[in-house]
């Protein structure tokens, strides 16, 4: 098993052309200040001074690719709705190529945040899942897409937007494509023959189960791996780093050690580092070192949240 550290530097992320496909979200933030307690039920009374939305979801994904260097397009479903249109303009305030649908059937995805003294007190969520339609016109343009990028990011939230993924990953393979998948479900089957699974611990279990030791993760891994034809499984481990899965090699990195002050969004970063690397011609293991990275960066800070390329490879 390898765990040689590698030396940072900054490749050419901005030749390397990224689609991200899948459930698209806007995540609202209203920040308050927290001085009493509800007289009409024991909950904290939230004064709102300031409102921020940002990109979520596969669009949290694409920003964070884009962030780094890289250029990004996002394929996916939104609302023909005021938040939808917000998310419209948020990709193009990020550089963000956007194919996305507009589905007159559904609300955008709207994932909004009370946050009371640096502290989230409540997460309401609005969802739909899209019309069979508009999913039926995102696979025909997916497929257009295809010769413009040369990784793709598949990230599947289970809101309903993947659910022709084993077409999309079958088409991105046979052109050659290097295909990602961010998973989620307890049927990993429909992501067999991507590139790479990105689970993390709990995704994991649910499909081979509990292990009680690194020997006993490895063969479950490898097995998975094997049987879902994957060239890469990457299981992020939390606080325990992350650990990558190939034909030849098992590559842990233990977590890169930084004050956690919110891990929402971090397997964003992780998903788009590590895509960025690999288009730029990275190794697996400086691909996985890279994201490890970003991903301790992240958590340091508020919400869905981006590195930078100057964080990540200046610091």
């Amino acid at each position: 098993m390898s765990t040689t550290p590698i030396v940072y530097k900054a490749p050419d992320l901005d030749k390397v052309r990224i689609l991200v496909v899948g459930d698209v979200m806007l995540d609202r933030y209203w920040f308050g200040d927290v001085s009493r307690i509800s007289p009409e039920a024991p909950v904290p009374v939230v004064r709102i001074e300031k409102r921020e939305a940002r990109l979520g979801g596969a669009a949290n994904v694409a920003r964070n690719a884009a962030a780094l260097g890289a250029h990004a397009g996002l394929l996916g479903i939104v609302g023909a709705d005021e938040a939808g249109t917000q998310v419209e303009q948020l990709l193009e305030g990020g550089g963000i190529h956007s194919y996305l649908k507009r589905d007159e059937a559904i609300s955008t995805i709207i994932k909004l945040r009370v946050i009371g003294r640096q502290q989230q007190m409540l997460r309401i969520d609005f969802e739909e899942p899209p019309s069979d339609t508009v999913l039926r016109n995102k696979l025909m343009q997916f497929k257009t897409l295809l010769p413009d990028y040369n990784v793709i990011i598949l990230s599947d939230y289970a809101k309903g937007s993947l659910v022709n993924v084993a077409d999309m990953i079958a088409s991105a393979r046979a052109e050659g494509k290097v295909v990602m998948v961010d998973p989620k479900g307890d049927d990993f089957t429909r992501y067999a023959g991507a590139t790479v699974l990105t689970p993390n611990k709990g995704e994991l279990k649910r499909i081979v189960g509990s292990w009680s030791s690194e020997e006993q993760l490895t063969t479950k891994a490898q097995n998975l791996r094997a049987e879902l034809k994957l060239d890469a499984l990457l299981l992020t481990r939390s606080e325990e780093g992350m650990t990558l899965f190939t034909a030849d090699d098992k590559f842990h990195i233990p977590a890169d050690a930084r004050e956690v002050f919110d891990v929402s969004g971090a397997g964003d970063t992780v998903i788009a580092t590590m895509a960025a690397m690999l288009g730029a011609g990275a190794s697996w293991n400086e691909a996985v070192q890279t994201a490890n990275r970003a991903g301790g960066i992240v958590v340091g800070k508020l919400g869905t949240a981006t590195v930078t390329r100057e964080e990540l490879f200046n610091t």
